[in-house]
């Protein structure tokens, strides 16, 4: 073979290579500060995943748990809270339920769902915490306490997966 078949059939393969590169494969579960590389959680097949943090105002731990619909949207499906106070909600909206548990409340049945939502980061006390598989991972750990975040789901492609910073292997 000739020198300029083999470079010909180089630069086709790794033309082909660098294009599949481009196409999004893993979901997963996106931080994304304005301006900065983002964070995720790849998503491997699991479809939930929780965020808690200490509420600024009375002090105790608050659990949203969300779910991630077949349309990449995400869906809160449970609140967990322990204080009846000021910003948190006092009884179960329309088709919900109110639970009270070993001394924490509960709104169940929840169907609120968003393409994405904002999270800032808590300066203070809020500590807030993703909960995935049932491990915790402390958001300020990553991602600069104070800043916003905006939270969706996303498929990312190799580059963006290695542009970006995996939350589960940075801590």
């Amino acid at each position: 073979m000739s020198k300029h078949k083999i470079i010909f059939y180089l630069s086709i393969y790794i033309t082909i290579i660098f294009f599949l590169a481009l196409i999004p494969q893993q979901q997963a579960i996106v931080f994304q500060p304005s301006n900065k590389k983002d964070f995720y959680i790849p998503l491997y097949g699991e479809s939930h995943f929780k965020i808690k943090y200490t509420h600024s105002i009375h002090l105790s731990d608050v659990v949203e748990s969300y779910k991630i619909t077949p349309t990449q949207k995400i869906q809160q499906y449970e609140l967990m809270y322990e204080d009846f106070s000021i910003g948190m909600p006092s009884n179960a909206e329309e088709g919900e339920t109110f639970e009270e548990i070993n001394g924490s409340y509960y709104i169940k049945n929840m169907d609120r769902v968003f393409p994405f939502f904002y999270l800032r980061i808590g300066q203070v006390r809020a500590n807030h915490t993703v909960i995935f598989k049932n491990k915790e991972y402390l958001l300020s750990r990553s991602i600069k306490p104070g800043t916003s975040v905006k939270v969706e789901i996303r498929k990312l492609n190799y580059f963006e997966l290695w542009k970006g910073v995996n939350i589960l292997e940075s801590l």
